[in-house]
């Protein structure tokens, strides 16, 4: 095994034959050290054999010696590389020393910087600061103490229900509150006038067709993935599966827009920014804010809920999108 050679977290699932979300478990708890390229998570090959080496000797080791301390050479959580957020480690400090609270809120969708303003103007002593992450990396970040308000939208294919059976998994023993911000429609973005006719998820498996693709972790590229294995459509068969990943529902828009793919998965909102494409809606996602339901973090989570239900939020995102509000600022989970 070469030392230079890596892994995604798709490829440690199929070497291991364990689930990417048990791989992003192994990651988060430390047990796999692991670093970013881009907008992807990789594993070094040796981390990944030190991994698998220490998975085989735990039994024969934990008879010998059951008080034996943990393995220098396992790194603890607070070790491992941070996730990006949109702001920098300085300001937070420099907030925290003048008594304002930073509250770190991630996700793409607009509605997100609309609370963020609502919560600075009606919360004395905190001050909101927009991380851009996906679903997935939201809630490790949420599991590492990195952010406070995070947003997701995660279909569970098996279910059909979305966020609940991913946030249950990757905030393993974490208090936690799930409140709904909205529903949306998702679907399939394609080029003015749909010239080659495509309708539905099915499309994809249509020889020549070009696909614009998100990055491992989005929402929409967990849509994407479970709607393939849905309709028995091999990723390996779509011209552009892994090909110059986009960070955000808009780059998708402008890649299809531009004539540079022929289909993309997205929100109709910014199909409606870019121009020049057509969104096809297929589904509508549930959006959800996650909060760490704990006694300290009570003050945001009174103040969340209550912008969430108050009449002068709910009329600015009636003006800017087609968003379904009938459940915002209602609790959808808690622990």
């Amino acid at each position: 095994m070469s030392q230079d050679m890596s892994y995604t977290a798709d490829e440690i699932a199929k070497l291991l034959k364990i689930s990417k979300l048990t791989v992003y478990d192994l990651i988060k708890k430390g047990e796999l050290p692991s670093y970013r390229v881009g907008k992807q998570m990789r594993v070094d090959a040796t981390d990944l054999e030190a991994y698998k080496q220490r998975s085989k000797n735990s039994t024969a080791a934990a008879a010998a010696a059951p008080h034996k301390p943990q393995e220098q050479s396992e790194r603890p959580v607070a070790e491992l590389p941070s996730l990006h957020i949109g702001t920098t480690s300085s300001a937070a400090i420099r907030s925290s020393v003048q008594g304002i609270r930073p509250i770190v809120i991630t996700g793409q969708d607009i509605s997100l910087d609309i609370l963020a303003k609502h919560l600075e103007s009606q919360s004395s002593g905190v001050r909101p600061l927009r991380s851009y992450a996906g679903s997935i990396d939201s809630l490790i970040s949420m599991y590492k103490g990195e952010s406070d308000i995070v947003s997701t939208h995660l279909l569970d294919g098996d279910t059909g229900e979305y966020n609940v059976p991913y946030i249950r998994k990757l905030l393993v023993g974490q208090p936690y509150k799930v409140i709904n911000l909205l529903y949306r429609p998702a679907g399939l973005y394609v080029a003015k006038g749909n010239p080659l006719g495509i309708q539905g998820w099915s499309d994809l498996s249509r020889p020549g067709i070009r696909l614009a693709n998100r990055e491992q972790g989005s929402g929409a590229r967990v849509l994407l993935d479970e709607q393939l294995h849905l309709h028995g459509i091999k990723p390996a068969g779509i011209s552009g599966y892994d090909d110059q990943i986009q960070s955000s529902h808009l780059s998708v828009a402008a890649k299809v827009a531009a004539a540079e793919a022929d289909i993309g998965v997205g929100t109709e909102k910014a199909a409606s920014i870019v121009g020049f494409v057509e969104f096809i809606p297929l589904i509508t996602e549930r959006y959800d804010l996650v909060v760490r339901n704990t006694a300290a973090n009570q003050p945001v989570i009174d103040a969340l809920l209550s912008i969430l239900r108050s009449e002068s939020f709910l009329q600015e995102l009636r003006a800017i999108a087609d968003y379904d509000l009938s459940l915002t600022g209602q609790v959808m989970d808690e622990n």
